[in-house]
């Protein structure tokens, strides 16, 4: 594990198939995910919630950050002291007059907001809103609050006129990188509507004593896995918004999203857990250009005893009781997801096709359809009236368009298995023609 040590601190527990679960203890801790549609075409918070903040942004504010915090005293400091110290991507100080920074204290049985508050007091010059909430118990979930934040935000950047202004997602235990915020700016000049950055897990001493040490190998080994099916997946199906170098991650602790694409998507989905997940899908679906950058990095936390239902903390404590049985966790296997991808690919390609010349390709089609095991004029249909790519990719696998080729594949593996076969993969594939960017 070496070659990886370098990169396999960060988490990823929600890599595979579907990106909704996690992996583990001989199969998937599955959650289900229920998207809220908003079909009414207003924006996403309405006139239901009363705003937040009274007072305006700054008036060249192109910045929105925002922190849900609960039970967090012991933490916030440090994550907006970092926050305060955000320099340019050349070692300059950041114009605080160009970003705000929301901290949602919700909930709260210690000090968190009142630390919050002191830390504006001391530090005059960053623009901090403090607010503070005692939501009912049913509702106050991080999918809840992250929402009410990023609604916040995003209702803030378009009365400023900002459409193309940046909500920025971070948690109350989590450091940014002093480059955070012009890593994403630069990212977002690029093309960028949304910026999955990378998440590096900060182990903490003394957070839990049945922690198993060989957790961490673990740990690293699924960000192995991760980082190989990133590859994967930009060798087969390259997405020109997301060129390799990229990762795998797209979580609350490091995303950030422009306020017209989080428009567009609806808000993000009423979910009470894995919201960040329900909001990637949503993206997907409106086909949000969304880069996975490198270069966009925090360090969070790696405690056992989290603040959600499902989250990090929850990954982490099945892998301590796996280590403690002497169990791998089970991961899509490289067959598996090279079908997958190869699938998307060919769906990509009818896309494209039938947009450039208004129809779908007289050989593509059956071939496609043939491969896929759909009806062929129920394929020619759905591309053409489906409005973007990702609605046209759900509906089709909502179909059953799993296709002939998927039959026999071994669907998971052990996870050490499948980073061994997917390394010796890649070695072959790096070596093949590039397959072209649509």
């Amino acid at each position: 594990m070496n070659g990886w040590h370098c990169l396999c601190v960060a988490w990823d527990g929600m890599t595979g198939a579907n990106d909704r679960g996690f992996r583990g203890g001989g199969g998937r801790f599955r959650v289900g995910i229920e998207i809220e549609r908003h079909k009414s075409g207003l924006a996403p918070w309405g006139n239901a919630q009363p705003p937040l903040i009274s007072a305006a942004p700054a008036a060249r504010c192109t910045t929105c950050v925002i922190v849900p915090a609960r039970d967090e005293a012991v933490s916030i400091t440090a994550t907006l002291q970092a926050l305060h110290e955000q320099v340019a991507l050349d070692g300059r100080p950041c114009d605080r007059k160009r970003y705000e920074i929301i901290v949602l204290a919700n909930n709260c049985r210690d000090a968190t907001a009142d630390i919050a508050r002191a830390f504006s007091r001391s530090h005059p010059t960053l623009h901090l809103h403090v607010v503070e909430r005692a939501l009912p118990e049913a509702v106050a979930t991080i999918g809840a609050v992250r929402r009410l934040l990023m609604d916040e935000a995003c209702r803030r950047l378009l009365e400023r006129g900002r459409r193309r202004g940046i909500i920025a997602s971070t948690d109350a235990d989590t450091i940014v990188a002093p480059t955070w915020l012009a890593a994403i700016e630069a990212e977002m000049r690029r093309g960028a509507d949304v910026v999955g950055g990378r998440i590096i897990a900060r182990e903490e001493r003394g957070d839990d004593e049945n922690a198993e040490p060989s957790s961490r190998l673990y740990h690293l080994r699924d960000v192995a896995y991760g980082h190989l099916i990133a590859e994967l997946e930009s060798l087969l199906d390259p997405d020109p918004a997301d060129p390799w170098p990229r990762h795998h991650q797209h979580f609350g602790a490091n995303l950030a999203v422009t306020a017209e694409t989080y428009e567009r998507a609806g808000g993000l989905p009423a979910v009470p857990e894995l919201e960040d997940m329900a909001l990637h899908d949503a993206l997907r679906r409106i086909d949000a250009r969304i880069r996975h950058s490198p270069s966009v990095r925090v360090i969070t936390s790696a405690r056992r005893m989290g603040r959600v239902a499902v989250g990090l903390s929850t990954q982490l404590g099945e892998w301590d009781a796996l280590a403690r049985a002497g169990r791998l966790p089970l991961v899509e296997s490289p067959a598996a997801a090279e079908h997958r991808v190869r699938r998307r690919r060919a769906l990509r390609e009818l896309w494209y096709y039938a947009r450039a010349d208004g129809m779908p390709g007289a050989d593509a089609l059956p071939a496609v359809a043939r491969s896929l095991q759909l009806d062929r004029r129920w394929l020619a249909l759905e591309v053409l009236r489906s409005q973007t790519f990702g609605i046209f990719v759900e509906r089709v696998l909502a179909h059953g368009g799993a296709g002939e080729d998927a039959r026999g594949l071994e669907p998971l593996a052990e996870i050490t298995t499948a980073i061994a076969m997917l390394r010796l993969r890649l070695a072959v594939l790096r070596r093949c023609r590039r397959v072209p960017v649509l």
